[in-house]
C-alpha cells in the first residue's frame, strides 16, 4: 500500500454520506445529466432502484430507472435498464450519478 493513502476512494450521497459507489467502478466521466455533468459507474451500493420508465435521453431512447440512496432517498440518478439502439447497449445496467448529488471520500494527495 502506498503512503498517504488510507482505504478506498468512494463517492457518497451529498445529503446523508451513505456510501453509493466506488472511484475504480468508473466507465465514463463525459455524461450530463439533469444537474450537468455525472459519471457512468459498473455498479452502484446502498440504492433503491425505482420503476423502469422510457426516457429521451442525449443518445437517444432508453429504458431507466432512477436511483435513490437507500437511507434517504435521494435522486443520485438512474439506471440504464435498456437501450434500443445497438451503439448504446453497452450502458445496460450500469448506473449514471450525477456529480451534483455525490460527494469523494477517500480522495488523498500524495504529499
Amino acid at each position: 500500500m502506498e503512503e498517504g493513502l488510507v482505504g478506498p476512494r468512494i463517492y457518497s450521497c451529498c445529503k446523508c454520506r451513505n456510501h453509493i459507489a466506488l472511484h475504480d467502478d468508473i466507465v465514463s466521466k463525459n455524461f450530463q445529466a439533469r444537474t450537468g455533468r455525472a459519471y457512468l459507474f459498473t455498479h452502484a451500493m446502498n440504492v433503491v432502484i425505482g420503476e423502469k420508465e422510457d426516457r429521451q435521453l442525449m443518445s437517444g431512447l432508453h429504458v431507466v430507472a432512477d436511483v435513490k440512496c437507500s437511507d434517504c432517498g435521494e435522486v443520485l440518478g438512474w439506471k440504464y435498464e435498456k437501450a434500443y439502439d445497438e451503439t448504446q447497449k453497452y450502458k445496460e445496467g450500469k448506473f449514471v450519478l450525477e456529480n451534483f448529488k455525490i460527494v469523494k471520500e477517500g480522495f488523498y494527495e500524495h504529499i
